[in-house]
């Protein structure tokens, strides 16, 4: 599916915002000098602007240009997994990719009762040995059925970026993690582990910033001896 260019121009301007090129309450680029940069018409980059704007990330003042949006200065907290083993070796097997309607994740996926998505499974390892099992569940937007093999969607955050022009990452999610104990019998053994062992569930839902629309829906097992975290803060502007 094509992207359309004006939001190809304001995903490029958005990673330059958050890069670090421009500072907050700096003057931003003139229509004219976008028109110039992408070659395209003003109504091109008056769309991709007020997207922009409309996202919070930059000001247009009548009269006076448009700036990078100034925000109140607060503290962030960040959480970040740990990875307590080298991970140059990992692989990521996809284990089955399939279309689906159950309720409860469409209501998950703020999908309408006749829409589907797909469920992808993915198991990964490191040195052979398998320690994260993966459920994803995702609108069938964005999904092509027509994939080769199974393993173009090894990195489903891939997936989103080359075929629909999505940087996963910077979007908005909210994640949930708990221990579980016992292991379900079943994400015991694609573990390789007995039921008596604690695996990390972490629950995520990922959003569209732009339109509040669901990306993603995730269920994730971590072995616990994998699991570590860190927490850190920071002042943001």
């Amino acid at each position: 599916m094509a992207i359309p260019k004006y939001q190809q121009i304001k995903d490029e301007l958005k990673q330059k915002i958050i890069s670090g090129q421009f500072e907050n309450g700096d003057k931003f680029y003139t229509e004219a000098e976008l028109i110039n940069l992408y070659d395209v018409s003003s109504i091109t980059v008056v769309r991709a602007l007020n997207e922009l704007a409309k996202d919070g990330y930059i000001v247009r003042q009548q009269g006076k240009g448009t700036f990078v949006s100034r925000a109140r200065k607060h503290k962030l907290v960040e959480f970040s997994d740990v990875e307590i083993f080298p991970t140059h070796h990992d692989k990521v097997t996809v284990l089955s990719i399939e279309r689906g309607n159950d309720v409860a994740y469409l209501e998950k996926l703020k999908l309408k009762p006749k829409q589907y998505y797909y469920k992808i499974d993915r198991i990964r390892k490191s040195d052979n040995v398998a320690y994260i099992y993966h459920q994803t569940y995702i609108p069938e937007q964005y999904v092509n059925p027509n994939y080769p093999d199974l393993s173009y969607y090894s990195s489903i955050y891939n997936r989103f970026k080359k075929d629909y022009h999505i940087h996963m990452n910077d979007e908005s999610f909210e994640e949930t993690n708990e221990i579980v104990f016992p292991t379900p019998a079943d994400i015991a053994d694609l573990l390789g582990v007995d039921e008596n062992f604690p695996t990390v569930l972490q629950v995520k839902v990922t959003q569209l910033e732009a339109t509040g629309q669901i990306l993603e829906y995730s269920e994730t097992y971590k072995r616990a001896d994998y699991y570590k975290f860190k927490l850190s803060s920071k002042h943001g502007n």
